[in-house]
């Protein structure tokens, strides 16, 4: 047999085709789904960020603008 043959042969006899082709099948349906719902999992994904790391207020903001302005006019 040749490099080629044994090469391309290989593959196939490790894993039937039928399972590949099932395997295939299931990724490229999964990829559907998540392309579907992609805004929706972006948006539950935004909430738990919220969740976990709050956004700053705006006074806390403002305080933190000061600060940095006092801090820039000092040195």
């Amino acid at each position: 047999m040749s490099f080629t043959a044994t090469l391309f042969q290989a593959p196939m006899t490790a894993m039937p085709f039928m399972q590949l082709f099932t395997s295939m099948v299931q990724l490229i349906l999964l990829g559907g789904l998540l392309m579907f719902f992609r805004p929706l999992l972006i948006g539950i994904a935004r909430a738990l960020v919220l969740a976990v790391r709050p956004r700053p207020t705006k006074d806390e903001l403002a305080a933190r603008r000061k600060l940095r302005l006092a801090r820039a006019l000092h040195s």
